[in-house]
């Protein structure tokens, strides 16, 4: 991290993939961190890297607006100024519309849009009577370019786009500065279950390189936090790509059955490799035979367990 400022920030998602490796990296260079996920347990890992009074956690909901209002109350107890919140909690379920189901469109655009929003707003709430603050929203470059086969996925992140660059605007009378990090496909859990959908993720996987943590911590930590970019495409040769389709979407459409053969041999080299690691390295996903499963099937198994969506925040100090 360039800046040798010791900051207070706030990073969503931390519990696995970019959001952990952030707060992890966070933690090493001296910041304070409050590190909020659904998922309560991982975020007590990253106590390994956290000296006393450092790390604070919340498990929430990103989901629920009530839990993002308790959160704003709770920062202004620990720290005195909020200086970046980091926007990073994303979902992925690939699949063709006529495979769809409602869950489905409520999964992607709670979580992956209006928990952006929630945090957004939040971050706004509390940087704009302090007169300053960085707010850092992770989209894509499915958010620029429409990419088929992850059609919702594509639509969350367009919101999550267009959001930043308009809340961009609004917040820079109050020296409050919005970055959207648009990163092609990267190797974290997620990219697992796009493996389990080859036909529908095909395009998606058509890039030179996938993307590590570790690149785009790098981009986020280094350039995004010390330059305060409005946008940022990861990597940037790919997102000239990408706004170009999107500047000729009839153009982009007729190359799609290139990408995806393209995509496709990407693909099966991963598979080849991953084989030959141990299993619970390979899949995240059911087997693929799930995707002929009924719409009445997929509904059932698209429910999540009570037990992921908590009624009330719950916080602790490690």
């Amino acid at each position: 991290m360039a800046s040798t400022e010791k900051l207070n920030i706030v990073i969503t998602g931390a519990a696995s993939g970019i959001g952990y490796e952030l707060a992890r990296r966070v933690l090493t260079d001296g910041h304070q961190l409050l590190a909020v996920d659904i998922n309560a347990e991982p975020l007590t890992e990253l106590n390994r890297f956290a000296k006393a009074g450092q790390l604070y956690c919340e498990c929430i909901d990103v989901r629920d607006a009530k839990h993002w209002q308790l959160l704003e109350q709770k920062i202004p107890e620990i720290w005195p100024r909020l200086d970046v919140v980091i926007n990073v909690a994303g979902v992925i379920r690939p699949g063709w519309i006529h495979d769809q189901v409602a869950l489905d469109v409520d999964y992607h655009l709670d979580i992956n849009t209006k928990g952006v929003i929630f945090g957004t707003q939040m971050a706004a709430q509390i940087m704009t009577p302090q007169r300053g603050g960085h707010i850092i929203n992770i989209a894509s470059l499915a958010g620029i370019a429409a990419v088929p086969g992850i059609s919702l996925y594509s639509a969350s992140k367009f919101a999550v786009r267009g959001y930043s660059l308009a809340v961009a605007q609004e917040l820079k009378p109050h020296n409050i500065s919005v970055s959207v990090v648009c990163p092609d496909l990267v190797d974290t859990p997620m990219l697992a279950e796009e493996l389990d959908w080859e036909e529908e993720t095909a395009v998606a996987f058509s890039g030179n390189k996938i993307l590590s943590v570790d690149d785009v911590c790098d981009a986020i930590l280094g350039k995004v936090l010390t330059d305060k970019p409005l946008e940022i495409m990861l990597p940037n040769s790919r997102g000239r790509l990408a706004q170009l389709s999107s500047l000729l979407p009839m153009v982009s459409g007729s190359l799609n059955n290139a990408l995806a053969k393209k995509g496709q041999k990407a693909q099966q080299k991963i598979i080849a490799e991953r084989a030959q690691e141990t299993p619970s390295n390979v899949f995240s996903m059911p087997p693929r035979w799930l995707r002929n499963y009924s719409p009445t099937k997929l509904l059932k198994r698209k429910e999540e367990p009570a037990s992921s969506k908590p009624d009330k925040p719950k916080h602790f100090k490690t």
